[in-house]
């Protein structure tokens, strides 16, 4: 590519200058995507963006898989104008936020109650509180390499590297910024994705201090793939054992199914952690679990065990428009996820195989990742990108990004329920166009591979 190419147009260059004036780096967070500049977007229509120079693209970030419906999707954009109206906020609770957890509760095995935060970093810290207020305990486990939010604990070995994860058999907890309190990676136990025996071992070897586990039945930053059925049944069998609870990390994969990813995948966690499509693109996080464990926030007799509040928690118009959202993410709705995610896999994979082309596809549901390997990751580690195959996946979102297709590089690719089969379709032919393009540097990937 020649030095200074950019998928950004004039004006977005022109704003991301002055971002740099007011922000750190330009931005204001740190997943967001350049290329050396970010794409700024002036309006989102369906599955469709437009940018502040007037191009139109595909959206397979969705606002990193939140927006299931697409964007400016009517019923949510008509519901929240009717709320606007009565008021954005109150300090008393709303009869949308027993709607929206009543739904909830129907909805999802397992969740008994519910209680409303703001984002779901902040619904995987009070589950995690809430576990180490149930039993009495301190540590928790996690997977190496999986995202839960910006929490100390869950950002242990969130971004190990293999100078610094360790054995296999005896992942190192390691630190995710500088000056993390070295007590933080102490107690947490680093779990490997998939790893049977190890899950075994090091639950049962550190049993007595685990108050739970953090799981997603499908990592994203993990490979995007399921956990095995029996080391999903060693998990449980470990903590069920011992008295450890299971919270499951459905922020992102709640989409996987009408009932959830633990649903889908025979996960019975005590503990769910939810956000992104339940707001209906606002922001939104919720814990949700079985009775007795969720009786720690009870403050009927006075202070519970432990207090959660927040300023916007539980605010209508949250409650407004993910009431909304989940209401038409009927089965039908999933059905036609399911199909459309079925046609660009399939065709991904028809593409990779058809060129021999050292590359592969996961994933589920309205998810899809594609991977510079060509064989199936089982876990973090074998996700983990050469420089090479880094290389690859910057040139793979160029270019999407030139043939009209915002693409995520290096994570989950999501579909939502505007796109029909015309839009898969244009997914799958866009790959094929990349792999006829490139073919130089797919064979330069296999040979350092």
């Amino acid at each position: 590519m020649p030095a200074g190419f950019s998928c950004a147009g004039r004006r977005s260059d022109e704003s991301f200058a002055r971002a740099q004036r007011v922000f750190p780096d330009g931005t204001s967070r740190v997943t967001i995507e350049r290329d050396p500049t970010p794409l700024y977007i002036e309006r989102g229509m369906g599955s469709y963006l437009a940018d502040v120079d007037g191009r139109r693209f595909l959206d397979l970030n969705c606002n990193f898989t939140t927006l299931i419906h697409g964007h400016a999707f009517g019923p949510v954009v008509e519901a929240l104008t009717h709320q606007l109206q009565r008021g954005s906020c109150f300090a008393n609770p709303t009869e949308s936020e027993i709607e929206l957890a009543e739904l909830l509760c129907s909805r999802i095995p397992h969740v008994d109650r519910v209680r409303f935060v703001n984002t779901g970093t902040e619904a995987v810290l009070f589950a995690i509180k809430a576990a180490r207020v149930f039993t009495g305990r301190s540590k928790i486990a996690k997977l190496e390499g999986a995202y839960h939010g910006a929490y100390d604990w869950v950002e242990v070995s969130q971004a190990a590297a293999p100078d610094n994860w360790g054995e296999a058999i005896q992942p190192k907890s390691t630190a995710f910024y500088r000056g993390m309190p070295a007590s933080v990676p102490e107690e947490v136990v680093v779990l490997r994705f998939n790893d049977v025996e190890g899950a075994h071992r090091l639950l049962s070897s550190n049993a007595h201090n685990l108050a739970a586990v953090v799981l997603d039945p499908m990592p994203s930053r993990g490979g995007l793939v399921a956990a095995k059925p029996d080391f999903m049944a060693t998990v449980q069998e470990v903590t069920r054992n011992n008295g450890i609870l299971v919270i499951a990390d459905e922020v992102l994969n709640l989409r996987q199914s009408f009932q959830g990813a633990s649903a889908r995948y025979g996960l019975v966690p005590d503990v769910i952690t939810m956000g992104k499509i339940i707001g209906g693109g606002l922001p939104i996080g919720a814990i949700g679990g079985r009775e007795d464990v969720m009786k720690v926030f009870d403050a009927s007799a006075g202070r519970p065990l432990l207090p959660q509040g927040g300023t916007f928690s539980a605010n209508p118009l949250s409650m407004t428009a993910g009431l909304t959202a989940m209401r038409y993410l009927d089965h039908a709705a999933f059905a036609h996820l399911e199909r459309l995610g079925d046609i660009v896999r399939d065709g991904i994979g028809r593409a990779i195989s058809s060129r021999g082309a050292p590359l592969c596809v996961t994933g589920a549901a309205s998810l899809f990742r594609i991977h510079p390997r060509a064989e199936i990751p089982n876990d973090y580690r074998e996700v983990y990108p050469t420089p090479a195959g880094a290389t690859l996946m910057k040139e793979l979102t160029r270019f999407f990004a030139e043939n009209g297709i915002i693409l995520p590089c290096g994570a989950a690719a999501s579909i939502s329920t505007p796109m029909t089969g015309a839009e898969a379709g244009l997914i799958v032919d866009v790959f094929a166009g990349f792999l006829e393009s490139r073919q130089d540097m797919l064979d330069t990937i296999a040979f350092r591979k």
